[in-house]
């Protein structure tokens, strides 16, 4: 048996947040300068989350975010968005 300390979940800042501010604060930060064209596997790893996962809540977003514009933009091999400032 190992006595090895296990890492504290509290050292990593995402943790204080849910999914949902992770991927809106990203967003957010990426659409700043304008339109945002992407595809939920091309971020998932930088927001941690899955592209499943983002797509669900790019849904939610879309409805719930006034301060950001969420467009279903394309459908090809996987849904392409489209984020601009509100």
């Amino acid at each position: 048996m190992s006595a090895t300390p296990q890492p504290s979940t509290n050292d990593d800042p995402q943790n204080n947040r849910t999914k949902e501010e992770r991927l809106r604060e990203y967003l957010a930060e990426k659409a700043n300068d304008g339109e945002l064209y992407f595809k939920g596997k091309f971020i998932a790893e930088d927001v941690d989350l899955s592209p499943k996962e983002i797509g669900a809540l790019m849904v939610k977003l879309r409805d719930s975010c006034p301060d950001l514009e969420v467009e279903k933009w394309s459908y090809t091999s996987a849904t392409t968005w489209r984020v601009e400032p509100a």
